[in-house]
């Protein structure tokens, strides 16, 4: 990426990325019954670029939803907000972000924003494009995971911030790693801060299902890929054409899990960790869950961290929410 020297004078990248913490987790999660993969996996830059495919396909209501919502609602976060700056978590395109972005310009605010995220190369593209629409705007980008980010914020040039985690990521996480996910954010941010999250709720089985199952084949090209990402990283031989994407609702748990079924019994190698992992025949890899919450437990477990909601908007289906959250006080 190349930035002309005045974006660069606006422009700074940390680099918070752990390798061996990850390859850690990737090898427990493999050695697990059922297997698992870390979803970080998911977003190499062809990962990243399937993504944002995922949120334009007709299936996949969660993306134009939340973007509608932001529309409404974008002018009003920022005047309850006032100046502040933008720490996005999984940042990608910052297509949604942007809405925000324009809303604090015609209130005539300052822009900071610093988007995060663990492909750099989805980063620095989308910090380029940034650049150029915001003349005005400062940009930090972190890149790294969201835990790594949320221990090491840098130090913000403005009074408050808004941390900001759209697209309903939360619900990749399982009860107790959300609510060790909230503490984070608790910890993160100091008293009077804003935290504006995103989520999927619940629903028809049937819509549910049929965003993760495109007619397209968009998702499952998006899930295989994970193996031909870790294929890259690690000098891995998984065999991509022997496994097929499977996605479907788990309604006790009410989350979406999406797997990777392996079609014959075979052992794949990645060389540079010196591990083997052997698949039978059926045996699935889960690589991702996606959960639907039910807005009022949601919203007492945020309150139960010092996240109050301040305000809550959602769609006239109420398929997704919004919810603007403050940081209080610890008793």
């Amino acid at each position: 990426m190349q930035l002309a020297k005045e974006e660069s004078l606006r422009c700074r990248w940390i680099t918070l990325d752990s390798p061996e913490v990850k390859e850690v987790d990737l090898i427990q999660g493999l050695k697990q019954t059922p297997k698992t993969l870390p979803c970080q996996y998911f977003y190499d830059d062809r990962g990243s670029a399937l993504f944002e495919q995922i949120c334009d396909l007709p299936e996949y209501y969660p993306t134009r939803t939340e973007q509608a919502i932001l529309e409404k609602c974008a002018l009003e976060i920022a005047q309850t907000t006032g100046t502040c700056e933008l720490m996005e978590l999984g940042s990608g395109s910052s297509r949604k972000t942007r809405l925000l972005l324009d809303a604090y310009q015609q209130l005539d605010r300052p822009l900071h924003y610093s988007p995060i995220d663990v492909s750099a190369g989805m980063l620095k593209t989308t910090a380029l494009d940034l650049l150029h629409q915001y003349p005005t705007l400062r940009l930090s980008g972190l890149v790294g995971t969201y835990e790594q980010a949320l221990a090491h914020l840098p130090e913000s040039e403005i009074e408050r911030r808004m941390l900001i985690f759209l697209g309903s990521t939360l619900g990749n996480l399982n009860e107790q790693e959300c609510n060790d996910f909230l503490t984070q954010i608790q910890q993160a941010l100091q008293p009077g801060d804003f935290f504006l999250l995103g989520v999927d709720l619940q629903k028809s089985i049937d819509i549910v299902e049929a965003a993760y199952n495109d007619a397209q084949g968009v998702t499952a090209e998006f899930n295989l890929n994970i193996l031909r990402h870790l294929n890259d990283r690690f000098q891995g031989n998984f065999a991509i054409d022997q496994f097929v994407h499977l996605a479907f609702y788990n309604a006790d748990r009410h989350q979406i899990e999406m797997h990777l079924l392996s079609l014959q019994t075979q052992v794949a190698v990645l060389r540079s960790l010196d591990y083997q992992v052997s698949l039978q025949a059926g045996e699935t890899i889960c690589t991702e869950i996606s959960r639907k919450f039910h807005l009022p437990t949601l919203m007492s477990s945020l309150e139960e961290h010092t996240l109050k909601p301040l305000q809550v908007w959602t769609d006239p289906q109420n398929w997704f929410a919004l919810l603007l959250c403050q940081r209080g006080q610890l008793h």
